[in-house]
């Protein structure tokens, strides 16, 4: 027998990393039965004491769910209209299994890429993680990686496809988006927001906006790029639509920056639907609000929460799984914001 047995030691015998050693010593979640049987038959064997409640995961449960959501400058995620209805669903779906739910913020770069990591992803006192709108980088999986916590992505990325995710169907959702318009008959289409390395969601609908245009042989590409921290969703369009007086419709890449360009363009005396259509994305509170409301894509932020806590629900209960990505689809929700373009007559 050896005079002190490690963790090292039982994962060399076992033939699995000393995290996973880790998640059966400790009688967590994330082992599958045949590997914990395994590493507590090798720890009996080499000489490590194992408390008996250990000999079976059986009775272990999800009892913890740790909420990482990005946050914004001087902006609580609460206060976030699109993850603000992630958290309710969230909230729904622990209440009705009976999970504890801790609620983390992280601050993030105008790429969604994380400024730190927030002490609940550190201390590792949650069995499971969901990182809501953010990117999952190197610093925050060796974090996570040495508590062994599952971790579910909602509207959140990461450099490597090894994790559970809930997104939206953004490329077809803007190309529906696009395509409305273009029924409603217009030909000069701007694009506000969605540079092109823009976060991947805002990315995506960059290019469902460019796919519409090209099928439908529009070859006036019209963008307003821009960067949140030092320009305005609001400016961003005045800017184009002073540079493109010809545009008659604009697609917002999310709701936020959808209302925006339709106060620049009432600033600028354009009315609308009359002057100018416009449509958004997301439908969040203030879309229905506006004046005129907003026309925009549908996102159920409600159901994407729940199904991040499906997720993680299957992923401790089937560890070793193959990976699963659920798509939440939007829907068009038609409003004011939207009237057919105007023709120009021509005199002969």
């Amino acid at each position: 027998m050896r005079e002190r047995v490690t963790i090292t030691d039982i994962a060399q015998e076992s033939g699995v990393s000393p995290a996973t050693v880790s998640l059966v010593l400790r009688n967590r979640p994330g082992v599958s039965d045949e590997t914990r049987a395994r590493v507590i038959e090798v720890a009996g064997k080499i000489g490590y004491q194992v408390k008996p409640v250990l000999v079976s995961s059986r009775n272990s449960r999800l009892q913890t769910i740790g909420m990482v959501v990005k946050t914004e400058p001087n902006l609580p995620a609460r206060a976030n209209p699109f993850y603000s209805h992630v958290i309710i669903g969230v909230e729904d779906a622990c209440r009705n299994n009976g999970i504890d739910l801790l609620l983390s913020t992280m601050p993030v770069d105008e790429k969604n890429r994380p400024l730190g990591v927030p002490q609940l992803l550190s201390r590792g006192v949650a069995d499971a993680l969901l990182m809501v709108g953010t990117f999952v980088d190197e610093t925050i999986t060796s974090v996570v990686g040495r508590k062994m916590a599952p971790i579910v992505l909602v509207d959140a990325y990461a450099k490597t496809e090894c994790f559970d995710a809930v997104v939206s169907d953004n490329f077809e959702a803007a190309w529906q988006a696009v395509n409305y318009l273009v029924r409603h008959g217009h030909q000069h289409i701007g694009l506000i927001g969605g540079e092109p390395d823009a976060y991947p969601s805002i990315k995506q609908r960059r290019g469902g906006y460019l796919r519409a245009l090209r099928e439908n042989n529009i070859s006036d590409v019209y963008c307003a790029d821009f960067n949140i921290m030092t320009v305005t969703g609001y400016d961003a369009a005045r800017d184009l639509l002073q540079k493109h007086p010809q545009i008659t419709a604009l697609f917002g890449v999310n709701d936020k920056v959808a209302l925006a360009a339709m106060n620049a363009a009432q600033d600028l005396g354009r009315h609308i639907p009359d002057d100018i259509s416009v449509i958004g994305y997301d439908d969040v509170d203030l879309a229905s609000n506006a004046k005129p409301s907003l026309t925009t894509m549908h996102v159920d932020t409600v159901a994407m929460g729940r199904a991040a806590v499906q997720l993680i629900m299957n992923r401790i209960e089937h560890p070793d799984s193959a990976r699963v990505t659920l798509t939440i689809h939007p829907t068009l929700v038609e409003r004011e914001s939207v009237a057919k373009a105007k023709t120009t007559r021509v005199v002969r």
